[in-house]
C-alpha cells in the first residue's frame, strides 16, 4: 500500500492553503501598498511608477478622513460590544443548557449563513423602511400616528443591522471556549459551596475570555471598513470609512489615494489590536 512520510504529507497538506492565502490575501494588500505610493491615479503602470508620498500626505492633511476613521472605529467598538453581550447567552445555552438539542439549536443559528450577506441587509431596510414591519406595527398599536422616518438611513439602522449580521459568528467562538470547559469543575465549586454566580464569575467567565477576545476582533476588524451596509441601510448619513475608499476606487477613479486611504486603516487597526493584546494577558486573566 502506497504511504508518504510525514513531512511529504506536511507540505501536501500546507502548501495548497498557503499558496490560496498568498494569492488572495497577501498579493492584494502588498499590490494596494504598491499603489498607494504613486502619484498616479487608475492608470498606474511599472514604467512610469515613481515612489511618493503625496496620497499620504493628502490622507494627514485632510481633517474629514480622520473624523470618519474616528467614527467608523466607534461604531466598529459599539457594535463588537454588544454582539459579544448578546451573543454569549445564546453560547452558554447551547454549551450547558441545551442538552441533546444542543445541535439542532446550533444548525437553527448557522441558518442565516445559508442566505445571501445581501439578501439579510436588505431585510432590515425593509423592516425599518417607512412601509416596514416596525412602523406598521407601531401605527397599528397606535403608538405613532405617522411612519417614522429616523429607523432608516443613518448610522443608528447601520449598527443594529451588523449587530444582527455578527451574532451568529460571534457566538462560534465563545461556544468553542464554553466547551472545552470541564465540566468537572463546577462540581468541584458547587462541593465546596460554591453558589452559581460564583461559579460563573470564578469559572466560567474567566475560562471563556479567550473566545470572547477572539469574537470581539472577529467583529471588530472587518467592521472598521464595512462599506456594503452602509451603502445599503445608512444612506449619506451612514457613511462609514470604506465608503470614502469605496468611493475613490470606483467613482472618483483614483486607485492610488483609496489605497493610501486602506493602509492607513489597516495600520491603525493593526495597532489597536497589538495594543489590546498587551494590555489584556489573557493568562493572566484565566490565572
Amino acid at each position: 500500500m502506497f504511504s508518504l512520510d510525514r513531512r511529504t504529507t506536511f507540505w501536501i497538506l500546507f502548501l495548497p492553503p498557503m499558496i490560496w492565502l498568498a494569492v488572495l490575501f497577501v498579493a492584494p494588500i502588498i499590490l494596494m501598498a504598491f499603489f498607494s505610493f504613486s502619484s498616479e491615479t487608475s492608470t498606474i503602470s511599472l514604467q512610469s511608477w515613481r515612489p511618493t508620498l503625496q496620497q499620504y500626505a493628502a490622507v494627514i492633511s485632510n481633517a474629514s478622513y480622520w473624523r470618519l476613521l474616528g467614527t467608523s472605529t466607534f461604531m466598529a467598538l459599539t457594535i463588537a460590544i454588544i454582539s459579544i453581550l448578546l451573543s454569549y447567552p445564546i453560547a452558554y445555552f447551547l454549551a450547558f443548557k441545551a442538552g441533546k438539542r444542543a445541535n439542532f439549536f446550533l444548525i437553527l443559528l448557522l441558518v442565516p449563513f445559508w442566505t445571501s450577506y445581501l439578501l439579510r441587509v436588505m431585510a432590515w431596510k425593509f423592516m425599518l423602511g417607512s412601509d416596514g414591519l416596525i412602523n406598521a406595527f407601531l401605527q397599528y398599536i397606535g403608538v405613532i400616528q405617522a411612519p417614522l422616518e429616523a429607523l432608516l438611513y443613518n448610522r443608528s439602522a447601520v449598527v443594529v443591522t451588523l449587530i444582527y449580521v455578527w451574532i451568529p459568528f460571534s457566538t462560534l467562538p465563545i461556544l468553542a471556549a464554553l466547551q472545552r470547559i470541564d465540566i468537572s469543575l463546577f462540581e468541584a465549586a458547587a462541593d465546596l459551596g460554591a453558589a452559581p454566580v460564583n461559579q460563573f464569575l470564578r469559572i466560567t467567565l474567566p475560562l471563556s475570555l479567550p473566545g470572547v477576545f477572539a469574537a470581539f476582533f472577529m467583529v471588530f476588524i472587518p467592521t472598521v471598513g464595512e462599506y456594503v451596509t452602509p451603502l445599503l441601510v445608512g444612506g449619506s448619513r451612514g457613511s462609514m470609512y470604506g465608503n470614502i475608499i469605496q468611493d475613490f476606487f470606483t467613482k472618483a477613479a483614483n486607485w492610488s489615494l483609496g489605497s493610501a486611504l486602506s493602509v492607513v486603516m489597516l495600520v491603525i487597526t493593526l495597532l489597536m489590536v497589538v495594543v489590546a493584546t498587551r494590555l489584556v494577558n489573557l493568562q493572566d486573566l484565566i490565572q
